[in-house]
């Protein structure tokens, strides 16, 4: 199938205010977007969700211009994590859901990430339909001062949604259980978990210490979440709480920390949830689906509870898509994305959150006790920033860099190389037994990438 050029592994990405996020092609896009449903849908409602960015409102105004244009109306849920949006698009009845948000970017940056009414993200063929439609709408319409206005009134946010979605949460934990005598720190990254984080801890009874949730458009990520968990990490046992959770701007994924103030990430969270739910027969077919970036610890770890491990490109929808195919309900990345698809159909932070607190609670282990028995293999990811993604049998030093690591490591470590689907990177991991060998070689290969293609 012909690769889309805009939609990338998550949507369309760019710094705000410039191609592809510019005004006019924002409007234009939401009028792609509105005749793609009009070929599909009977009734044409669109949910838009925010996040805390100062240009996702701008953006999600000249989104719906562009679908008012096209007969498609609004409805705005505000502020609201991407997985939240997704939900509420689906059981809603909406023809779409469209978020608004780079994710774990820094602030300058914004995208627009589509759901289907099923909430799930919209494929890619569909995503490609969309494209096409738009650069034939950049061609043939007029580059003029009416074409990069909206086309309609400002949006007002809905503000009873978010508590729909965070009732639809509190209804997963087993009936009566309650947070109640944990103390929870909180890294909400000035994002959209801000405010229903907190909020939705403390209803289940937890005390909450909430940090970095304060937004003010611009510090969202900034030395924080997900992204940078080390004041979390700090912050957990100074407070004495019991474990900590990190999030990200759209609040998709979430890492976890210690009591002791260790970071149990993406692959730990898969590790503990893996083994409760086999120990209870909930694991379909003993199956976790997890992505090349997985760790080799996690994978021997898991097989000696005879769980196997399937591993696909990076991507949360790539995990997805294996997981329907191999009826599996557990998947995610080392990231912090993690889809529990029992519950939901995209990856969710507060969920995965919410998933680790309940295993704490049955089993009565503190989280640092169950995430003790999985032993990492050192494993170092290095972002080389590129002027071009030029395709690496192209690149003959970066080539020469990759093959004498694999042959120094054999079986006994990986090398992953590939390019970000969101910024202009190139990303390179090494996994082996020896740190001093891995960080050599991720040195040497970043090294041929910055001599070849560097930025």
């Amino acid at each position: 199938m012909k690769q889309t050029q805009l939609f990338g592994t998550d949507g369309i990405r760019g710094s705000a205010g410039e191609y592809p996020l510019d005004r006019r092609t924002v409007l234009l896009t939401g009028r792609a977007l509105g005749r793609f449903l009009r070929r599909s849908h009977a009734e044409l409602r669109v949910l838009l969700g925010e996040d805390t960015r100062e240009s996702s409102r701008w953006i999600a105004e000249q989104l719906a211009g562009g679908l008012a244009r096209e007969g498609v109306a609004s409805v705005s849920a505000g502020v609201i994590t991407t997985p939240g949006l997704a939900y509420l698009a689906r059981i809603n009845g909406f023809s779409a859901g469209v978020m608004i948000s780079a994710s774990h970017n820094q602030y300058r940056d914004n995208g627009i990430k589509v759901f289907a009414h099923s909430g799930y993200k919209l494929p890619d063929e569909n995503e490609l339909e969309v494209e096409e439609d738009l650069f034939r709408l950049l061609e043939s319409a007029p580059a003029s001062r009416g074409a990069e206005s909206a086309a309609g009134p400002g949006l007002q946010p809905d503000e009873s949604l978010r508590a729909r979605y965070e009732d639809f949460l509190c209804a997963l934990l087993p009936k009566g259980m309650d947070f109640r005598g944990l103390r929870i720190a909180l890294d909400c990254a000035n994002g959209a978990a801000s405010a229903i984080a907190p909020e939705l801890f403390a209803r289940l009874g937890a005390q909450v210490i909430a940090i970095n949730a304060s937004p003010d458009g611009r510090n969202i990520n900034l030395d924080c979440g997900s992204l940078h968990p080390q004041q979390l990490q700090a912050r957990v046992p100074a407070e004495q709480a019991d474990l900590g959770i990190a999030f990200d701007g759209d609040a998709d994924r979430s890492f976890l920390v210690t009591s002791e103030g260790r970071l149990v990430d993406g692959d730990g969270v898969l590790f503990v949830a893996a083994r409760h739910m086999a120990a209870q027969h909930r694991l379909r077919n003993r199956l976790v689906v997890g992505t090349v970036m997985a760790n080799l610890g996690l994978e021997v770890a898991l097989e000696r509870d005879g769980i196997r491990l399937l591993r696909t490109p990076v991507g949360d929808k790539y995990v997805l898509e294996e997981m329907l195919r191999r009826n599996s309900n557990l998947g995610g990345e080392q990231s912090g994305h993690i889809i529990f698809s029992d519950d939901h159909t995209t990856g969710d932070g507060l969920l995965t959150a919410l998933r680790l607190l309940e295993i704490v609670k049955t089993t009565g282990r503190p989280l640092h006790d169950l995430a003790s028995e999985l032993s990492v293999f050192p494993q170092l990811l290095v972002n080389v920033r590129v002027r071009e993604k030029v395709p690496v049998e192209q690149l003959p030093e970066v080539g020469a860099a990759i093959r004498a690591a694999e042959q120094h490591f054999g079986t006994e470590g990986r090398v992953i190389v590939r390019y970000s689907g969101t910024e202009r990177l190139a990303r390179v991991m090494v996994e082996g037994r020896e740190r001093g060998q891995v960080e050599r070689h991720a040195g040497q290969i970043a090294a041929a990438f910055r001599v070849s293609i560097g930025a």
